[in-house]
């Protein structure tokens, strides 16, 4: 499908530079590395927030009986890898989605809506799982 705009003197309609199907797939692709800032917040979402305890202390506690000493134990790795591969996944959708189109004169409208494809190959692993 192909995208129309007017020209610069606003009489003429030309196709637009690029399409819908290069955001599509750039942000398809960057779905893959972002797999992992994604599980990692799925982890802690499913494993670490539905726990009774936050301290190791607390799984001595009685009373306590949904309390996991191994999720506790790696739970600030996970929270420490989310930030650091969240922050570089954010750069990188800032990056592809915003500077580069606006550098090479494309519309950052269509790319920021193509961002929405970002996590369909993470929601395909979940689902192959």
């Amino acid at each position: 499908m192909a995208v129309y705009e007017a020209d610069e003197d606003g009489r003429d309609t030309v196709r637009a530079k690029g399409g819908l199907w290069a955001p599509g797939l750039v942000n398809l692709a960057l779905g893959v590395p972002a797999i992992v800032p994604l599980y990692l917040l799925w982890w802690l979402l499913t494993k670490y927030l539905p726990m009774d305890c936050r301290q190791v202390e607390d799984v001595v506690e009685p009373g306590v009986i949904n309390c996991n000493y191994t999720t506790l134990d790696h739970a600030w790795v996970i929270m420490f890898l989310l930030a650091v591969t969240g922050l570089f996944m954010l750069a990188l959708v800032l990056l592809v989605d915003v500077l580069l189109p606006r550098r090479r004169g494309r519309r950052t409208g269509v790319w920021l809506a193509a961002a929405v494809l970002i996590p369909v190959p993470f929601m395909v692993c979940l689902a192959l799982a």
